[in-house]
């Protein structure tokens, strides 16, 4: 099975074509391409950027965006009578990745085309988690 590591939004992901993935917010738009491929490959090889390869991309699309559960932020002060409540509601965005692309231009993996059906019912299954 082929996998790559990309990078958004500070973070990285081992991802592969196929899956689900709940990333920090990105543009509202329908497909998106990851550029920053730090390194791709399969159980017999794989080819590592310093420090990312020039030409890869993965392909997504996004399945929506929304915001995660409440975070509470609590301070307090002891014995000064001084606390301070605060709290806010991360932003996510749940992308399928569709295509891991090489830098010579060559599909790596790509994920097998879904439904309708099945589209409504991954991002069920992706909002219950």
């Amino acid at each position: 099975m082929s996998f790559a590591i990309i990078q958004t939004g500070g973070k990285q992901y081992k991802v592969k074509a196929g899956e689900i993935l709940k990333v920090e917010k990105l543009i509202d738009k329908e497909k998106i391409e990851f550029k920053n491929i730090l390194a791709y490959g399969d159980e017999n090889n794989a080819e590592v950027g310093s420090p990312k390869i020039e030409g890869a991309k993965v392909e997504a699309e996004i399945l929506k965006n929304g915001k995660n559960r409440t975070v509470l932020i609590f301070k307090k002060r002891r014995r000064k009578n001084s606390r301070r409540k605060n709290g806010h509601r991360q932003e996510f965005s749940l992308v399928r990745i569709n295509k891991i692309i090489a830098k010579d231009g060559k599909v790596i993996s790509e994920a097998a085309k879904m439904t309708e059906k099945s589209k409504e019912k991954t991002k069920k299954e992706k909002i219950k988690e």
